[in-house]
């Protein structure tokens, strides 16, 4: 093929730049043909449980879009003997699959339940809005709020809580897909399923029983103990297996929750045929493994050729067979010796579990800075209120309305030090009073040293009409004691 010379190259640099515009141009208006599709009628949302979705829209106009969720704070089993206090979005990790066509007008109502300790919000990635919905639906426990968007690009998306510390919220189990469709539907299969997977952090390593606690530290460090599909380690096995028969074309709407790793999807045994990259309109063919980044989701469809166990990992196989990132589908029917011959085994891929296993360090980590006089002491909480305390509790130590009490000019603060610096050992859940108002919301416990305790309490009660109480490590290490 003959090359361009500058010459020539600079004669189609117009034609190009015209194309570039007639594209740009295209994508705008017929976004804002989007946002011009009038929704006729009103529907309640069909809202599915993980492995299920609802049906298919079809050719269905626009329509208003009643969304209802509730979130619930709940005990439910990770793996055999261990469980752990999810956050949820219908009960469920992940939460309710919501299904939408383009130019839908959705009205969504959030619930948060009474019996709930945390205050939460949602930030939906199909929405055009600020926080994504986030800024407009935090609910504190007993309340529910609505708001309303209009869905302006197909594709599959996540949703997840946006509250104060988010990774926190997310890595409890606050995430779920909303789907809109293209006019006309998507294409038929025969089978449409829902899996999302997640990482989890345990103060016990993995498979340690009893209810487990969620570890910040680890999270942090992006050290799960759990990766797992649909919020446990047999969500998709034995008998929650999913189910085909051989010649059935399958499409499965699979999600990343996150909070921070990303998933390697692959199906052992199988090629996917068709990949909707990242969740829209780029679709990839004969595809052998995708990747999904957290807060991220893709469609793949694929036909089952031959009966057998098809495996669902994150193909980061120590997730698989040591962390829990495995599924089954079991695919029924005649063999079929042009696809496939040969004896056809089942239970070998197992989950393996296995401990955290941890390599010699290189050395002892750098010496904590001491403070010398208040000042040093109070600059440096400074510092560890930025990185811990602000986003509850606010720059100026206001707090949030309802759902964290404020620290500024507090009667609970300067009544009792010592219960302070236990709340802040410990952490702290159940109803108290704060400046004539009631809150009652969860106060982690902080995983810092007795340094920086004393740092940190010091900044904040010789800040914002606080009474100027020093705090020294050795008030930390006596209340420590005598718990």
């Amino acid at each position: 093929m003959r090359k361009l010379n500058f010459y020539e190259f600079s004669k189609t640099l117009p034609i190009l730049f015209l194309f570039l515009l007639v594209a740009c141009g295209s994508s705008h208006e017929e976004k804002s043909d989007t946002e011009n599709i009038e929704a006729t009628g009103e529907i309640i949302a069909e809202l599915t449980s993980p492995p299920f979705a609802p049906k298919p829209i079809g050719s269905r106009p626009a329509r208003k879009v009643i969304v209802d969720m509730e979130i619930l704070e709940q005990e439910m089993e990770m793996a055999n003997g261990v469980s752990y206090i999810y956050w949820t979005f219908g009960g469920t990790v992940p939460g309710s699959f919501i299904r939408t066509r383009l130019g839908d007008e959705v009205e969504f109502t959030l619930k948060n339940h009474p019996e709930n300790k945390l205050p939460h919000n949602i930030d939906l990635h199909a929405v055009t809005g600020p926080g994504g919905g986030a800024t407009s639906s935090f609910v504190a426990p007993g309340h529910e709020i609505t708001f309303s968007f209009k869905t302006l690009n197909p594709g599959l998306y996540v949703y997840h809580c946006a509250t104060a510390p988010v990774g926190m919220h997310i890595a409890n189990g606050m995430y779920g897909l909303i789907l809109v469709e293209p006019p006309g539907g998507l294409p038929l299969v025969d089978k449409e399923f829902y899996v999302m997977q997640g990482d989890f952090y345990t103060k016990g390593n993995h498979g340690d029983p009893g209810l487990q606690p969620f570890d910040m530290q680890k999270a942090v460090d992006e050290d799960a103990d759990y990766v797992v599909f649909n919020g446990n380690t047999h969500a998709l096995v034995g008998d929650d297996a999913l189910t085909a028969n051989v010649g059935e074309t399958i499409r499965l709407f699979v999600g990343n929750g996150g909070p921070n790793l990303t998933s390697a999807f692959h199906v052992i045994g199988e090629i996917f045929d068709r990949v909707h990259v990242e969740g829209g309109d780029l679709v990839n063919h004969n595809v052998q493994t995708t990747n999904i980044p957290p807060g991220g989701a893709a469609m793949v469809e694929f036909e089952v050729e031959a009966p057998g166990t098809l495996v669902l990992v994150d193909h980061a196989i120590f997730r698989a067979f040591n962390k829990g990132a495995l599924g089954m589908l079991k695919v029924e029917g005649s063999e079929n010796s042009k696809v496939y011959s040969g004896t056809i085994q089942e239970g070998i891929y197992q989950p393996e579990g296995g401990t955290i296993q941890e390599m010699p360090g290189a050395g002892p980590a750098p010496a904590q800075p001491t403070a010398a006089s208040l000042d040093e002491r109070i600059d440096l909480g400074k510092q560890i209120y930025a990185q811990t305390c602000l986003a509850c509790h606010q720059a100026e130590g206001q707090g949030i309305p309802s759902a964290f009490p404020p620290l500024a000019n507090s009667d609970f603060l300067n009544a009792d030090v010592d219960r302070a610096i236990g709340i802040v050992l410990h952490g702290l859940s159940g109803e108290i009073t704060v400046n004539g108002s009631t809150y009652n919301s969860v106060m982690t416990a902080q995983t810092l040293s007795d340094e920086e305790v004393a740092n940190v309490l010091t900044y904040v009660y010789n800040s914002w009409g606080n009474n100027g109480t020093e705090v020294t490590p050795v008030m930390v290490t006596r209340v420590k004691s005598s718990h």
